[in-house]
């Protein structure tokens, strides 16, 4: 398998994978691109988290939200970045102590808020 950010993801052949294969294939899609990132492995991380709370399916926040935002204009792979800033920003606060209630409800509520203008301007 390989991982493609723009496309539709393989939802049944990603789930086989376990979380170490499912970030090389991530890392061996920004080396293919020739993207360079300060921290590949955390970027990685983030990618996949999204990913695998993506193909959780229609019923769950981040799947809708990245449908939402590719309907608003992002592309997939960008919207996985908008998503993957509101994850990351809310592990910070957490660990910083500086999360404002249930770190869940944090997440879906500031997922509802993301909107592709927003991401664009950098006011997530």
């Amino acid at each position: 398998m390989l991982y493609d950010p723009d496309q539709k993801l393989d939802v049944e052949a990603w789930l086989s994978l376990d979380e170490n294969e499912r970030m090389s294939l991530v890392m061996d899609y920004h080396r293919r691109a020739c993207i360079k990132l300060p921290n590949a492995r955390l970027h990685a991380a983030a990618h996949t988290i999204v990913e695998n709370q993506a193909a959780l399916g229609t019923g769950y926040a981040v799947a809708g939200t990245l449908e939402r935002l590719m309907n608003e204009g992002l592309d997939r792979h960008e919207a996985i970045h908008a998503i993957g800033s509101v994850l990351m920003g809310n592990i910070l606060d957490l660990q910083q102590g500086r999360l404002k209630g249930d770190l869940n409800e944090v997440y879906i509520r500031e997922l509802a808020q993301l909107s592709a203008k927003k991401w664009r301007s950098g006011a997530q």
